[in-house]
């Protein structure tokens, strides 16, 4: 997927109520919408960047406009509440096999 897009990453957008995650879009925007589309709530969605060559703690870069919530505290594009970041960092570990 990562040689498809954009080289060395993939875009992913995880919904940290429903544990379940999007890939391979070329927006985190397009898989958030695909996501609400499917009955996922915006507050839930959380956007990074899959990089699978890496093989240390930095395959996963929260980076993401989708991230930037600002009415729930979010002000920057990482996920500044340590809870939620170790949620979305569960769940794609545990959807995705290294």
């Amino acid at each position: 997927m990562s040689k498809k897009m954009f080289g060395d990453l993939v875009k992913a957008v995880v919904d940290i109520e429903k544990e379940i995650m999007a890939v391979d879009g070329e927006l985190h925007a397009d898989e958030a919408e695909l996501l609400v589309e499917n009955g996922s709530k915006h507050e839930n969605l959380w956007g990074l960047n899959i990089y699978p060559e890496i093989k240390n703690e930095n395959w996963i870069e929260f980076d993401s406009m989708i991230n930037l919530k600002p009415l729930l505290g979010n002000r920057t594009r990482s996920i500044e509440n340590p809870e939620i970041k170790e949620k979305v960092l569960k769940i794609v570990s545990r959807l995705i096999k290294k």
